[in-house]
């Protein structure tokens, strides 16, 4: 077989495209891991999908179901790992507050999700789902399960983790100049309790096969709740290396940036300007809530603005353990809110979309 051939043969079966989206991704993943930009391992991905979508792959090249399946099941497990007895005993301990700071959050946010969708900047409750203030990629998730589209959430979900993100380093800078720590390295191969590895992965294809079996709509939820519940019974330890986090990270960047469009591209680029101003006056409104948090209950000012950040809960965590803080409970208070918006998140979109009379139409 000649050069030619095989050249062909790899071209035909999607093989060479394979292999220059993960060339791109990993590029990518390096350059933002470079200036310390948030989400980098799910964000490269997801950007170099888009480019390929938009020029050789041409609609033709989707992440096979299971690989996927898989990979959305180890997000869940992640988030449940940081799901801890010390958390929970924070949340139980002021379960007032927290309650009320949490809803205060997603009561303003689901507010600007609602203009955002009466607007019609964005089709059906997508505006909806892309304000809500919980982790990023379950949201991403989450939405594509009850008919919002993935891509123009994942755009709005990851601008306001990139603005959340900026504002709240340069605060935290501001607040703590003389001796906020750098952001902890990115160690991609750490080292590894195989067994208790060995264990985390057969849960998750349990998960991945029950929730397939049972065609349940919680490809995340399930192996999140599952999971914390048994780590905090004792019965498991949920072990995720970087480097499988990773992977689990591409998947589902891959997976959205492969169905992005040029009419998509076109329908963000509009929306851009409107949603950005939202995102703004959402993390302003927050920060109200974080000065009512310190003038009324005593928490310190940066404790509070780190608290009542609007999502991006893994970035506020990095800056959070290099910041002079109260790092359980802000962690707490993110956790809390993202488990409400998990299981009250489906349920507002849905009562959003009778209100406003819209559907969910592909762009």
């Amino acid at each position: 077989m000649s050069f030619c051939d095989v050249s062909r043969l790899l071209r035909d079966s999607g093989l060479a495209k394979w292999a220059l989206l993960l060339a791109l991704s990993t590029a990518l993943v390096v350059f933002l891991e470079l200036f310390a930009l948030p989400a980098s391992l799910l964000s490269g991905p997801m950007v170099a999908a888009i480019a390929l979508a938009l020029t050789v792959g041409k609609g033709k090249l989707r992440v096979p179901f299971w690989p996927l399946q898989f990979g959305q099941v180890l997000v869940g497990l992640m988030m449940a790992r940081t799901i801890t007895p010390d958390i929970l005993g924070t949340m139980a301990k002021d379960a007032p507050l927290f309650l009320l700071f949490i809803f205060s959050v997603i009561a303003i946010a689901t507010g600007l999700g609602w203009l955002l969708t009466r607007w019609q900047v964005l089709p059906g409750t997508t505006a909806v789902w892309g304000s809500s203030p919980g982790g990023a990629s379950a949201m991403v998730i989450m939405s594509e399960a009850y008919g919002a589209d993935a891509r123009l959430v994942a755009f709005m979900q990851y601008l306001r983790v990139v603005f959340v993100a900026v504002g709240a380093s340069v605060i935290s800078r501001l607040w703590v100049a003389a001796d906020g720590a750098e952001p902890p390295p990115l160690v991609l191969f750490p080292e590894i309790d195989w067994p208790a590895f060995a264990a985390t992965m057969a849960f998750a294809a349990f998960c991945a096969y029950g929730v397939w079996r049972l065609r349940l709509q919680g490809t995340i939820i399930v192996p999140l709740f599952l999971g914390a519940l048994l780590q905090g019974m004792g019965l498991v330890k949920i072990e995720l290396p970087m480097w499988l986090l990773a992977i689990a990270y591409a998947l589902v960047g891959w997976s959205i940036g492969l169905r992005f469009t040029r009419s998509i591209l076109k329908h963000v680029a509009r929306a851009l300007p409107r949603v950005s101003a939202c995102i703004v006056l959402l993390m302003a409104l927050c920060g109200c809530m974080a000065v009512a948090l310190h003038v009324f209950a005593g928490i310190d000012p940066l404790t509070a603005y780190l608290a009542t950040s609007p999502g991006g809960a893994d970035s506020v965590a990095i800056i959070a353990a290099s910041s002079d803080v109260d790092v359980p409970f802000v962690m707490a208070m993110q956790t809390g809110r993202f488990l409400v918006i998990l299981m009250i998140g489906p349920m507002l979109a849905r009562f959003i979309a009778r209100r406003s009379g819209l559907a969910e139409n592909p762009v």
